[in-house]
């Protein structure tokens, strides 16, 4: 869009791609609430519960470096049209599954939706917003939006499980497809392509190969038995699929990922402040939705609630971090947001082994805090870094951090949830050896047998405070990090050139 577009426009402009990022953000973590009730409507073992959620994630992940290059060579309204009609239809074919498998497929799908919606919603409004300063408002809006979206999910799948089937948690999504169609017809720019970019297919699966092996290896090795073939299997894949990625990108004179734009630390910084700062959402937002539904018998919409904390804390300082930018600058605002954060969840471990649950909550809100600032002000170090000519491949990174970022606290600390519980679970002789694997599955087989729920409950709890501590501390390593990177974007240190630094 040019300098000369009308503003208000440029802010319908913005409501628009707003409303597809929030089904993004929403439809990766709506499942949390509803993945008790999958399990077992659809029959879904630990494993296939644990790719229901994942296939996602992962296959997002691989596709967006490509999916934000294709965008600058086709134009980003026509990306945002595109992944908006795979996103409906997917959702359709999700809501209406019938089988673990074909729930899998139906993810896979609307992640590919996802992937070619998410860098255009980015990179429109870095191609609007030629304002600094506006721009920075509207990243805001635009960070605060995958913060609160998040917490969210859990909510709105509450709802949604209380009074429908759970098919309607993908149902949902459709009238806000149609929607956001309507209002790109009528607010978004003309279609800006640019045919000298090239497209290579090739590295996003390359990408993706990477990231499945990650995750399965990951989820392997904490199962209990292990599997070792398929573990080392899921290695070779993880490490050939980013050593040929790594090696094309840097033959390749147009690449999805220009490995040079890391030179630059405070888009570095916010990076990886992206990826920590999701990583702490999406933990503590999994682990806590299963552990209260679980062990306190919190219903879906309950469980939402109690998580959605983190968004009450989030979103007024996910808007205040742009406002304040200038005055308190990228280090503060980024590496004190997270340390900020990290203290909330020293309170919350803090309720967790008090059995405080009013503590647990306020906890949750400074957390919220802290990281809806960092979190936006991030994106804002991405974008403003970026030339306007690779807004695509600057709001793919931006998108491929906040993937990992969720995908990597799934995958973690999922597993880890279940391997301290394994490890640590003491049951009576002669319970069934499925009682071992996880407390749902416990659960599914005491038939009534109080020894069994009271052992596998502990074992749980202890599981889930190991969890919380070890996302603590994760999140200190950010703080502690991003400090470091972002030394020379201090208070009073020309916050705004940043944004300009082309």
């Amino acid at each position: 869009m040019r300098s000369d577009t009308a503003p208000k426009r440029r802010w319908w402009l913005l409501l628009t791609v707003g409303a597809g990022l929030l089904l993004i953000t929403l439809d990766n973590s709506i499942l949390y609430t509803a993945l008790p009730t999958l399990t077992e409507e659809l029959g879904a073992s630990g494993s296939a519960s644990l790719w229901i959620i994942n296939a996602y994630p992962v296959v997002m992940a691989g596709l967006l470096l490509g999916a934000g290059t294709l965008g600058d060579r086709i134009g980003h309204r026509r990306m945002f049209v595109v992944g908006l009609l795979i996103f409906g239809l997917a959702s359709l074919a999700a809501a209406f599954s019938v089988s673990p498998g074909m729930l899998i497929a139906s993810r896979a799908l609307l992640a590919v939706g996802a992937a070619a919606m998410m860098p255009a919603t980015l990179a429109l409004i870095r191609l609007s917003f030629n304002d600094v300063k506006e721009r920075n408002i509207a990243i805001a809006i635009w960070g605060s939006l995958s913060v609160v979206g998040a917490p969210l999910g859990p909510i709105l799948g509450g709802l949604l499980l209380e009074r429908f089937w759970w098919g309607s948690v993908f149902l949902i999504n459709v009238p806000v497809v149609v929607a956001a169609l309507i209002g790109t017809a009528l607010v978004a720019p003309r279609n800006d392509a640019d045919p000298s970019k090239k497209w290579d297919l090739l590295s996003s699966i390359q990408a993706m190969v990477g990231l499945v092996g990650t995750v399965l290896f990951i989820k392997e090795l904490a199962h209990v038995p292990q599997n070792w073939p398929l573990i080392a299997g899921a290695a070779v894949a993880a490490v050939v699929g980013f050593v040929l990625f790594v090696r094309r990108q840097r033959r390749m004179s147009e690449p999805l990922l220009d490995f040079s734009i890391f030179r630059n630390k405070a888009f570095t910084g916010g990076v990886l402040a992206a990826a920590f700062a999701m990583f702490t959402i999406a933990g503590a937002q999994l682990i806590t939705t299963q552990r209260f539904q679980l062990v306190e018998g919190f219903s879906p919409l309950q469980a939402g609630l109690l998580v959605a904390a983190i968004a009450l804390g989030a979103l007024p300082s996910g808007l205040l971090g742009a406002a304040f930018l200038d005055t308190l600058g990228l280090r503060l605002i980024i590496s004190g947001g997270l340390g900020v954060g990290a203290l909330g969840l020293l309170l919350s471990i803090t309720a967790v082994a008090t059995d405080t649950f009013a503590l647990l909550v306020a906890g949750f809100v400074v957390t919220g805090l802290g990281l809806g600032g960092a979190f936006s002000v991030a994106s804002s170090a991405i974008m403003g870094n970026a030339h306007p000519r690779k807004a695509g491949m600057a709001a793919s990174v931006e998108e491929v951090s906040y993937e990992m970022g969720s995908l990597s606290a799934v995958a973690v600390l999922g597993s880890l949830l279940t391997f301290v519980y394994a490890f640590t679970v003491q049951l009576p002789i002669g319970s069934p050896d499925a009682a071992r694997e996880s407390l749902a599955d416990a659960l599914a087989v005491a038939d009534g047998n109080a020894e069994i729920i009271a052992a596998a409950t502990t074992a749980f709890d202890t599981a889930y405070l190991v969890t919380m501590i070890v996302l603590g501390v994760v999140l200190a390593i950010g703080a502690v990090t991003t400090n470091g990177l972002l030394r020379a974007y201090g208070r009073n240190t020309q916050a705004m050139e940043f944004a300009e630094n082309h």
